[in-house]
């Protein structure tokens, strides 16, 4: 007979996950000893960035996610990773170790009490096994479900004491089991749109994160293209549905009431793949749609379906669905109006860099199929247009705006992609969130380069401010913090730059290096025109 450890091990090979992202606790070692050879382990430096790298390992490489975290204590501290996860639709088995069995009725030390109830309700299923024999059967069940649509995070709590208990042989057929879900558009229901497509005068497309997640980037360019339509991407956008500087793109939505339906407003069909309908941020009251606007939408997600306040809606799987789509689908003869022409900054002066310079500069510098983590929120806007994104699965952001994910997650996203350079640009206040990422990016050797905008403020909460007439705020200012001097001490290379000449030098030794390097920039605030996005 195999123990719980064995079958486990072997039900997550099976499954292609072999790499373990973690921060152990004494209640994890009984299921970290005897580690494989064939599996990696991961050490991050606090719980949050383990979720945040396996977070961007799952998306980048398309595989679940898989976390080792400490009882109550380590899941707590990584609640603001699951909400992110949550959000952006990845795949993640996250595992907690719970006490001995023996002393949970007493809630000894390290007792994870009412452990299913503590990361609800972001997570798709929270489970502790009734016994140990029922821990090989619960991994299986938490991995089809963390990868079924829509894809989620899953929390599995497991009492140290079961690893080691033997079970009954029955558990050999969890080992080749698998679950594979398919959501066709029926033929009817491609009719219906293709008639609502034909019958519309005006059509606007809008874009979300799921096109990139499921592999529809592609798909969505083609059915734009023969359509012949403006697009827009979807408000708050955790990765990038289409190109960025295609000559249908017209931008991100605003995350408001008003703000979309003043866009929208013209257009009699509104047609939208893989977003929430939509995601709201700041309150800006107004009519949803004009009411001549009919809007139909195609997502992964029935959460996002049911909860929409507007809307002909369909679950379904989505490239799929598009490929079938433009198969049948006539160009609108309507004239698309030619997108501005962006003019170049002008160089750096004064000891500082602007954020319009300096994302020429890393477009204009940095390998064409890099990957980029973004977190320098009140720049978002200046990125989008400075920053070329022309194919699948090139952007990530955190999708619940929680702060400390894109450190951690460009070194789950570099592991991913060993061939492919990953750069990080992060706002100096999100970067303390999740500076410990430097010691695993320095441990694993990984060439990340972390470009860290440095302002000395919380940029995107001044904007806050004023959106809601709140003055004389404390706790924006953000001074005196060396960058460079904290990457030294986890062991990665630094510089710190406030020109063009000296920021391009260090960056394309970066580039050749290697290894981790952070750029710290001297830059001076961005206040965002209109939204976070």
């Amino acid at each position: 007979m195999k123990t719980v450890h064995e079958y486990t091990y072997e039900i997550l090979r099976n499954n292609n996950i072999t790499t373990i992202f973690g921060n152990p606790g004494s209640n994890e070692l009984p299921f970290l000893k005897n580690f494989p050879e064939d599996f990696k382990y991961i050490l991050a430096l606090h719980e949050g960035a383990a979720v945040s790298m396996a977070d961007g390992y799952a998306q980048a490489s398309g595989q679940v996610g898989f976390v080792n975290l400490h009882s109550a204590a380590g899941t707590g501290n990584a609640m603001g990773a699951f909400s992110n996860a949550w959000n952006s639709h990845t795949p993640l088995v996250i595992t907690s170790g719970q006490q001995t069995r023996q002393m949970m009725g007493v809630e000894a030390l390290l007792t994870n009490f009412d452990a299913i109830l503590l990361p609800k309700p972001l997570v798709k299923w929270s489970h502790e096994p009734a016994s140990a024999a029922e821990v090989p059967h619960a991994m299986s069940r938490a991995i089809a479900l963390a990868s079924a649509e829509a894809a989620g995070p899953v929390y599995l709590s497991i009492p140290y004491n079961d690893w080691d208990v033997e079970v009954d042989d029955e558990n050999q057929h969890l080992l080749p089991k698998q679950v594979v879900t398919a959501q066709c558009l029926s033929k009817q229901a491609l009719s219906d749109i293709h008639k609502h497509i034909h019958n519309a005068k005006n059509i606007a497309v809008i874009l979300g994160p799921d096109i990139d997640r499921q592999d529809a980037f592609d798909e969505a360019v083609k059915f734009v293209e023969k359509l012949n339509v403006p697009v827009w991407g979807a408000p708050s956008p955790p990765r990038c549905p289409f190109p960025n500087q295609h000559a249908n793109f017209r931008g991100f939505l605003p995350a408001s009431i008003a703000g979309i339906s003043n866009i929208l407003t013209e257009f009699d069909l509104v047609l939208v793949f893989g977003a929430p309908v939509f995601r709201y941020h700041q309150y800006e009251p107004g009519k949803y749609l004009a009411a001549n606007t009919k809007l139909i939408a195609l997502s992964c997600d029935i959460q996002e379906a049911a909860r929409a306040p507007m809307g002909l809606i369909y679950v379904c799987d989505l490239k799929n669905s598009l490929k079938r789509l433009t198969q049948n689908i006539v160009a609108k003869t309507k004239k698309l109006q030619p997108r501005a022409t962006l003019t170049s900054a002008p160089p750096s002066k004064d000891g500082y860099i602007a954020p319009e310079r300096l994302f020429d500069l890393i477009n204009n510098t940095a390998p064409k199929n890099s990957i980029y983590t973004n977190e320098s929120t009140s720049t978002n806007s200046i990125l989008w247009e400075r920053i070329h994104f022309n194919k699948q699965g090139r952007y990530y952001f955190a999708a619940a705006g929680g702060l400390g994910y894109a450190m951690p997650a460009a070194v789950g996203i570099q592991i991913a992609k060993p061939n492919t350079q990953v750069i990080a640009i992060i706002g100096d206040g999100s970067a303390n969130y999740s500076i410990t990422a430097l010691w695993t990016a320095a441990q694993y050797k990984l060439p990340i380069i972390f470009i860290i905008l440095r302002n000395g403020n919380y940029g995107a909460l001044r904007w806050f401010a004023d959106v809601l007439d709140a003055h004389n705020v404390p706790g924006l200012d953000i001074p005196n913090i060396d960058f460079t001097q904290l990457a030294a001490g986890y062991g990665v290379s630094a510089c710190c730059v406030n020109n063009d000449e000296a920021f391009i030098q260090c960056f394309k030794q970066a580039l050749a290096a290697k290894k981790p390097t952070l750029i710290e920039v001297q830059t001076v605030a961005e206040i965002p025109s209109q939204d976070l996005d």
